[in-house]
């Protein structure tokens, strides 16, 4: 399908109204699924989401690298983080049960935050992180065979460039034992830069690399979980600048 590319009335009639449509509809039906089900029929509306805004939007995504991954194991995908899109291209080209790390104050919203928490998404106090508390989920996620996905840097990149991995997240993959899986995404800030709130069509490329077992340690420190964080953050930001043109 050839989208044009953006002119503000396409964006009142055509895109807002589309948007609103999948959103009320398919988040209705996911809330209604939180009184019966831990997450799993969410998570399919969350795909099925995603798949109709980038259709909407006409970002096409290719991915490489899912034969490095073995269906049906539990990881900790970690990506670099260049737009509001990322979330959107990554539930819709990975096949796995995926549950988000957010900030804690996502679950002070009404209805929002019960529903994310009931669906089994993981909060975090920055300020000040319960790891016990959330090193006990990150192991029930594992009993149901779900995965994690995180955004190492802990917010949107200004200028494409993948900034520093922050070791918060390693340390508890350390801790659990937890296989890493690097991810690179490359376009959607072409999509929808941070503090720009119009899209443009673009493709995107997703590249799954392989996976990274964490050290088994006893007691892991965080300069053990910084040695980590710098490594898939190599990993990451050798595939973004190979392949996203300089300045974009």
């Amino acid at each position: 399908m050839n989208i044009p590319p953006y002119h503000w009335w396409r964006t009142v009639f055509f895109l807002i109204p589309a948007i609103s449509i999948y959103t009320i509809v398919l988040g209705a039906a996911s809330i209604a699924s939180s009184l019966f089900d831990r997450g799993c029929f969410a998570h399919r509306c969350a795909r099925a989401w995603s798949w109709l805004i980038l259709k909407t939007t006409g970002v096409h995504v290719r991915v490489e690298g899912l034969e490095r991954i073995t269906p049906g194991t539990t990881y900790v995908f970690v990506s670099n983080h260049q737009s509001i899109y990322d979330t959107p291209v990554l539930f819709a080209s990975l096949p796995y049960q995926l549950r988000i790390i957010a900030k804690a104050s996502l679950a002070r919203f009404p209805v929002l935050g019960w529903h994310l928490r009931r669906g089994g998404h993981l909060f975090v106090d920055r300020r000040h992180p319960d790891r016990a508390g959330i090193l006990r989920r990150w192991r029930a996620l594992v009993s149901e065979g779900l995965s994690l996905m995180i955004y190492a840097e802990g917010t949107r990149s200004a200028n494409g460039r993948v900034g520093r991995f922050k070791g918060g997240s390693f340390l508890l993959a350390i801790e659990a034992g937890l296989p890493i899986v690097p991810l690179a995404v490359i376009g959607t800030r072409n999509v929808m830069p941070k503090g720009r709130l119009r899209t443009e069509p673009a493709d995107v490329v997703v590249v799954v690399h392989d996976p990274i077992q964490p050290p088994a340690l006893e007691a892991p420190t965080p300069r053990d979980a910084k040695a980590l964080a710098d490594r898939v953050r190599a990993i990451v930001s050798a595939a973004v600048d190979a392949r996203q043109p300089s300045g974009v």
